[in-house]
């Protein structure tokens, strides 16, 4: 006998894999672990001893945190995919704890110590010219916001780089409503590139228009909320003291990778696309 032709039952099944009935329903209704045969009358699930392998993945990866869906993108290809796939997302991981620590660490300094005080920063301005982009546009909440924004990149960059475009490490993300711990709003992540790229799946193309941008450069230890709500203040204070007319959501412009630079290097500008009069008679 086969061991394809050995058939076990949902309890069984639950119990050599790791994974509880309730575990096991969830993820055939979604897709992820489907029974290998169910009775039309009873409606009793069945699984082959070949499944157990991949429920044993589906076990670790769900213990780790990591979503439902991921677990579906790590083990949709090769193991040499899934790797990738993994490796992008304990990346993420990684970055989300370190930017915890560094809030709890700041919240404690401003509780202990009445520390109020808040960082300073430069206010410039520059002008944008029109830039190809590829986009998708999600919802999100606070809580989910660094998740989202690494799952939209790697879409957008794995289309682009199927197409032969040209990128830099260069990405944005435009707010397209306000995103808090309590709420959820739309965001667009962009990739700027060049050269000949067509839709794909969610990925759209298009062209942001040229514009003014007031700007504040935020530095890695400081792009984390809620701390970086201080350059978004510190923006639209100059935005106001200058009435300077808002043409466009505000965005974040991430100009470098977190893991390949410092704590005080510049990691992100927050910037507010403005009309700027004296721009347009100079």
């Amino acid at each position: 006998m086969n061991r394809s032709d050995i058939w076990l039952t949902t309890g069984e099944f639950g119990r050599r894999s790791g994974l509880s009935i309730k575990a096991l329903r969830l993820y055939d209704t979604s897709g992820l672990l489907t029974p290998a045969q169910v009775n039309p009358t009873s409606h009793r699930r069945r699984y082959a001893v070949d499944q157990l392998e991949r429920a044993r993945r589906i076990s670790l990866l769900r213990g780790l945190g990591m979503p439902p869906a991921m677990v579906a993108e790590v083990l949709a290809g090769s193991d040499a995919e899934g790797i990738a796939h993994l490796d992008r997302w304990w990346a993420g991981q990684e970055q989300a704890f370190e930017i915890r620590r560094s809030s709890i660490g700041w919240t404690r300094t401003r509780l202990l110590a009445g520390d109020s005080s808040e960082p300073g920063y430069d206010i410039r301005r520059r002008f944008v010219p029109a830039t190809k982009i590829a986009s998708v546009r999600r919802e999100t909440d606070q809580h989910d916001l660094l998740d989202t924004i690494q799952r939209g990149e790697y879409e957008i960059r794995t289309v682009l780089q199927a197409s032969g475009a040209r990128m830099t490490a260069e990405r944005w993300v435009i707010y397209h409503g306000f995103v808090t711990p309590e709420s959820i709003a739309p965001i667009e992540i962009c990739v700027p590139c060049t050269g000949a790229v067509e839709p794909a799946w969610d990925v759209a193309i298009r062209v942001e228009p040229a514009q003014d941008q007031v700007y504040a450069t935020v530095t890695r230890d400081d792009c984390f909320y809620p701390r970086v709500m201080h350059a978004y203040a510190a923006v639209e204070a100059h935005v106001t003291a200058a009435a300077l007319p808002v043409t466009a959501p505000p965005r974040e412009i991430y100009v470098n990778y977190w893991s390949d630079i410092a704590g005080t290097d510049p990691f992100a500008y927050v910037a507010q696309p403005v009309f700027d009069q004296t721009a347009e008679e100079s």
